[in-house]
Formats: structure tokens, C-alpha cells, sequence
């Protein structure tokens, strides 16, 4: 088990060391080192059995329930600190801790895991590391593991090389953001306000519709995949409850919820101009909310920025627009891979013999 909270004060964090992971790290099958927080290796040590490595497994018990990920053979760090959410297991000879982590994210697993979840407070599994022993999961020999894990691990590995250039891209994008209009910024454009841009619109309920083709956005993301879209053209969405910060781009028909803003262009090839200063602005320092973090037209609408004129903005779209083709083919890809992924797994899982010859 992790440690208690009284064990990792703010005060033991410090600029590098001994990673800490918390639930950001625990999302999808391999852990995500994309954020962390240290501590020094004195205070690893003293933590004991609450250090985890390269290949152990590593699970929530409170809070966000269900994750499941293993730490990789060329993982960035060769030692972790688990939080005081989470317990890590060790494999022995018989099963490879891809195939169990594989193994719990089908939907027999996640049924196996969470079956003795308590609701009272927060969510939590009782007893974790107790019941998670006497857990009866199907267990197929080493070569049939490995076969399985290969075809599991081509798809993932495939969807992490699509992140990585999509990561790029927008950095390049923004990059070229910023040297158009901010470094190179012509003193001659006049200034004036969001609402010289955009309409903004409000998102709408979604729950009454059916399963479709079509992406459905509110402050946290992506949601789910709906029967019709409520708009179909180029758009920022904006939070308007929620991670105020979470700016999202789209340029395929979408549905927006009621927690999620989307704009209308009022200018051709201004949406992505748009979407970089909104992104430029720390938008959760505008809360409007008391409670939970509220954003409203009336702020959005007031914010005052320069007006570049339309050739500059042309210009940028010109040179911005085939890397966010780019990023969208890559995101379709992607999305078509875990579908395949999702479908495949309890099959792979179940040891269905037809699924050993697959290839990818």
C-alpha cells in the first residue's frame, strides 16, 4: 500500500528526485510520465514498500477506481513513490504484468476489481490488497501471454508514436502563433475584443441521445460519441463550468454539452487564431463562480486583443492548417486503433484460438 498523506507533506516535495505518481500518472494501460512530483531519495528510502519499479503493477484503491497500469522495462526512472491512493503489485514467474494490467481492462476485470467497492465517502476498494489477492483471473501460459501482450502492445504502440507527432505539431502551430502575432506584432492593428471574432454559443444536454459517430465535448474533453451533431463547422469550445483552461479545437460536426461553450466565426481563418490567444490566457483566473469554476459570455466576450488584418490572418492559416489536418488524421487513426484494441481484448483474453494469428 502507499503511504499515509502524513508521510509526503507539501514540504518533503522538491525540484528533482524520486517521482511521486498520483491518479493523472494511472490513465490507460502504461504508466504516463508526462508530470510529476518529487521527493528526495532519503525520503524513497524511508517510505519503504511504498517505492515501486520497473515492471511492477500499479493500481487506485481511492478516488478514481477502475485504473490499472503497469510500469515499463524502459521506464524514465528505475524507482517510483506510490501515493497514499494507490498499491502496487509484484508478479511472480507465472504471469507478465502487461497480460494482468491487459487483463483488468477488459470488462470482466474491471467487474472482478470493483466488486468490492464501497461508496460510502469517497470511493474505495475494501480491504485492497487483501481481496485483490484471492481475485480468480484466467491465466494462459508464458508463450500465450507474450503472443497476446504483442498484439495488445503494436496497437498501443502505434497510438503513442501518433501522440507524440500530434505533441509536435502543436507546438510548431503554436510556436508560429507566436511569432506572427506576438514577437512580430504590427503596431498598426488596431485593438478591440473577443466579440469581434466569435458568437458564442451554448452547448446542450446530451444525455437522451443515442450512440453515433459524431464527438461529444464538455470541460473535461472528450464524453462519449452521439447520433447527430449540434454544430458542424470550425469551432473553439470553451469551458464555461469546469477546467476553465480546457480550450479544445475542432473542425469536424460535433456536439458541445451544456458545460462547454462553442463559438461561430464571424471572419474566415480566424478559428485557430482564436484558439491559440484563448489558450495565451489563463482563463481559470476569470472564475465568475463561487463554487464550482464558472466562466460566462459576458467575460469571454469583453477580452481585449489586437486585430491583425486578413492577410496576416490568411497567412498563418496557410501555414497552420496541413499540421492540423495532420493532428486530426492522426486523432481518427487513433481513435479507429482503440476501437480495435477495445474490441480484440476480451477476445484475446478469453484464450480465443482464432485470435492468435492476428497481426498488426
Amino acid at each position: 500500500m502507499g503511504p499515509f498523506g502524513s508521510n509526503i507533506k507539501v514540504e518533503c516535495f522538491v525540484e528533482k528526485g524520486i517521482p511521486v505518481l498520483n491518479g493523472s500518472n494511472l490513465d490507460g494501460f502504461v504508466l504516463k510520465e508526462d508530470s510529476f512530483r518529487y521527493v528526495t531519495e532519503e525520503k524513497a528510502d524511508s517510505l519503504g514498500k511504498a517505492n515501486a519499479h520497473r515492471g511492477d503493477v500499479i493500481i487506485t484503491h481511492r478516488g478514481t477506481l477502475g485504473q490499472i497500469v503497469f510500469i515499463p522495462r524502459d521506464s524514465l526512472y528505475d524507482r517510483y513513490v506510490i501515493s497514499q491512493s494507490q498499491f502496487r503489485v509484484k508478479c511472480n514467474e507465472k504471469i507478465l504484468p502487461e497480460y494482468l494490467v491487459y487483463y483488468f481492462h477488459t470488462r470482466v476485470g474491471q467487474h472482478k476489481l470493483l466488486s468490492n467497492t464501497s461508496q460510502v465517502g469517497v470511493p474505495a476498494l475494501a480491504r485492497a490488497t487483501t481481496t485483490f489477492q484471492t481475485i480468480e483471473i484466467e491465466v494462459p501460459d508464458l508463450d500465450s501471454q507474450r503472443k497476446i501482450i504483442g498484439f495488445l502492445e503494436a496497437i498501443r504502440s502505434k497510438i503513442e508514436v501518433n501522440n507524440k507527432i500530434n505533441k509536435t505539431l502543436e507546438e510548431q502551430a503554436k510556436a508560429i502563433y507566436s511569432d506572427i502575432f506576438i514577437s512580430h506584432s504590427d503596431p498598426t492593428w488596431p485593438h478591440g475584443h473577443l466579440s469581434d471574432l466569435i458568437t458564442i454559443r451554448y452547448g446542450k444536454d446530451h444525455t437522451n441521445l443515442y450512440e453515433g459517430p459524431f464527438p461529444v465535448y464538455g470541460s473535461g474533453g472528450l464524453i462519449r460519441y452521439v447520433e447527430r451533431p449540434l454544430y458542424d463547422r470550425e469551432s473553439v469550445l470553451i469551458p464555461r463550468k469546469g477546467t476553465l483552461n480546457n480550450v479544445i479545437y475542432v473542425n469536424e460536426p460535433f456536439w458541445s454539452v451544456d458545460t462547454m461553450f462553442f463559438t461561430e466565426m464571424k471572419q474566415p481563418n480566424v478559428a485557430k487564431f482564436v484558439f491559440y490567444f484563448l489558450k495565451s490566457q489563463n482563463l481559470a483566473s476569470f472564475n465568475a463562480g463561487s463554487a464550482v469554476p464558472s466562466m460566462t459570455t459576458k467575460i469571454l466576450n469583453s477580452m481585449e486583443l489586437v486585430l491583425p488584418n486578413m492577410q496576416t490572418f490568411s497567412r498563418f492559416e496557410n501555414i497552420v492548417d496541413p499540421m492540423f489536418s495532420a493532428i486530426q488524421k492522426n486523432n481518427q487513426e487513433t481513435r479507429k486503433l482503440g476501437e480495435l484494441r477495445d474490441l480484440f481484448l476480451p477476445r484475446l483474453m478469453s484464450g480465443n484460438p482464432s485470435m492468435s494469428s492476428l497481426d498488426i
